[in-house]
């Protein structure tokens, strides 16, 4: 992986979080449940968009990565770096971990 590919896919995978972070309690305080499909729409369509239609996420070889890994992670690396709790953050990342596998299997079962 080039420097250029390393870099392209950090701000590709750091700009969805980033938006998340930013974007979604003011929408939802202004405009409700509208706002959360503003910011599907528009924000996440987005994302998606430049992440994976454009290729600013490269991936290589077997390893996946999708847009919702780098939301959980920058979510929770920026909540840490807010002063939450770590110990107690532990329990709901590993059931995220454990509901999303179990939700890719799920599916991977259909679509065979």
């Amino acid at each position: 992986m080039t420097v250029n590919l390393m870099i392209a896919t950090f701000a590709g995978a750091f700009i969805f979080p980033f938006l998340l972070r930013v974007c979604v309690d003011p929408l939802i305080k202004n405009f409700g449940p509208v706002g959360g499909w503003l910011f599907a729409g528009f924000v996440v369509g987005t994302c998606w968009t430049l992440n994976h239609g454009l290729s600013m996420i490269f991936q290589s070889g077997h390893a996946w990565v999708d847009m919702a890994w780098a939301a959980g992670f920058g979510l929770w690396a920026a909540s840490i770096y807010s002063g939450d709790s770590l110990p107690k953050s532990i329990p709901t990342f590993i059931n995220a971990i454990i509901g999303g596998t179990l939700g890719g299997f799920i599916l991977s079962c259909f679509l065979k």
